[in-house]
């Protein structure tokens, strides 16, 4: 059930060696820490030192922060749709939609900004923007539907407005959890039929 994305377009070119994929997923993990403790502003100089590569090393694979972010972004929404199929084999279609829309505004608490960083100066600066909420919207939708099929959703709620919901959760409840679960679970309880 899991669908296919489109890889992101990278510069045409030799394959990367061993050492310098290992490098270049280093980078990525010690990112997505980085930026899940400090945000967008996360300093590239922390980024380096835990990845354990100078900083010659990660302005080789990323020639600007925004580079580094967009690749980081893509990588996480590749990472949530993947988790779709775990949704998708639980028995109940009511709970395979919340588990997901769960994992989503899990996803948007952990970027802490980062899209948000990204598209600051209009969506030129961050092509992928489209793709990836296209990739999170067609991962969900097999799930929507079920839920919808089963009555267990209003049939006039769309995955975009779901969508929409999870991230103003997300986002106007940046720093509590319990305040994010509670809201989402309001919110949840309101999209359900009548």
């Amino acid at each position: 059930m899991t669908p296919h994305f489109p890889e992101v377009p990278v510069a045409p070119g030799r394959p990367k060696r061993a050492d310098a994929q290992r490098n270049y997923d280093r980078i990525l993990a010690a990112a997505r820490t980085t930026v899940a403790e400090h945000g967008a502003d996360a300093s590239l100089e922390e980024i380096a030192r835990r990845a354990e590569v100078g900083s010659a090393t990660l302005h080789r694979h990323f020639a600007s922060r925004w580079d580094l972010l967009e690749a980081l972004f893509h990588d996480e929404v590749e990472r949530l749709c993947a988790r779709v199929d775990e949704f998708a084999d639980l028995a109940d279609p009511a709970d395979a939609l919340t588990g997901w829309l769960r994992a989503v505004g899990t996803f948007i608490a952990s970027t802490k900004g980062l899209a948000a960083a990204l598209t600051r100066g209009g969506t030129e600066e961050f092509p992928q923007s489209s793709l990836c909420t296209r990739m999170i919207h067609e991962a969900g939708e097999p799930l929507l539907a079920r839920a919808k099929a089963a009555g267990a959703v209003d049939r006039e709620v769309s995955m975009t407005e779901l969508i929409a919901l999870v991230t103003a959760i997300g986002q106007g409840t940046e720093n509590s959890a319990a305040s994010a679960e509670r809201l989402l679970h309001l919110a949840l309880n309101g999209v359900r039929p009548r």
